[in-house]
């Protein structure tokens, strides 16, 4: 079963996305699954590894692992046995550029479609969202200092569409819908607290609050529409990744 939960931003620390974290849990339909923590993007800061800890340990009942890559020497023997045993892999956000440039000089991303492929839950918040499509709208290099501008990054390719999270902020709303203006891409625009699911061939939107949204968002002869998901049910997920 190939299952997706892309979340669109929230405090986690804050419960802010804790109804969504449960379901989360009860998609992998065991006890105490293994859930692999992948802090890659924020830089492995211990603070957060502590939080995913308590709330996705202590609270919620999983076995917390986390994968190390820049403060541990990563083998890669090391790296696939946490991933391919992992029931639940949880990405954190951060640098999604960053990111993406390490887990391919470790072949994680490799590593991850697998674990989808065998059944593995991939899920995440921010960049840990925007890394399971095809392309990602990213503040990369601005938290970088690179730049002060948005860019468009690939992901690994597992959801057809060019995905924006935390779509609660103006300039990025703006920035996003420019970008989609000059593309033939399907956006996928999350605001926080608010996540798209993916099973199998289907999706749903979930919420940790009311009034939390979620769009589709594409050019069609030449006019930008926007569609609000409300699909609270399964529905088909060639549908959304259509014009």
């Amino acid at each position: 079963m190939r299952h997706i939960f892309a979340i669109g931003g929230g405090e986690i620390r804050l419960h802010d996305t804790f109804t969504i974290d449960k379901m989360i849990v009860e998609a992998a339909n065991k006890k105490h699954p293994n859930l692999l923590f992948i802090p890659t993007a924020s830089g492995e800061p211990e603070g957060y590894i502590e939080v995913i800890e308590n709330i996705y340990g202590q609270e919620l009942g999983c076995n917390v692992e986390t994968l190390y890559l820049i403060k541990e020497d990563a083998d890669y023997q090391q790296i696939r046995k946490k991933i391919i045993q992992s029931d639940i892999v949880y990405v954190g956000g951060g640098d999604t550029y960053s990111m993406l440039k390490l887990w391919k000089e470790h072949k994680v991303d490799k590593l991850l479609i697998e674990a989808y492929n065998n059944g593995t839950i991939l899920s995440g918040l921010s960049a840990g969202s925007i890394c399971w499509f095809e392309y990602g709208h990213s503040d990369s290099d601005i938290i970088s200092n690179r730049s002060t501008r948005f860019i468009k990054i690939n992901g690994l390719g597992l959801i057809k569409a060019l995905h924006c999270p935390h779509y609660n902020e103006q300039e990025r709303i703006e920035d996003f819908e420019k970008l989609l203006s000059e593309s033939d891409d399907i956006g996928i625009a999350i605001e926080n607290n608010c996540a798209i699911e993916i099973f199998e061939d289907k999706y749903r939107i979930i919420k940790s609050v009311e009034d939390a949204h979620a769009y589709k968002i594409y050019k069609k002869e030449n006019k930008i529409h926007k569609e609000e998901l409300v699909n609270t049910d399964y529905c088909n997920l060639d549908l959304l990744l259509s014009k």
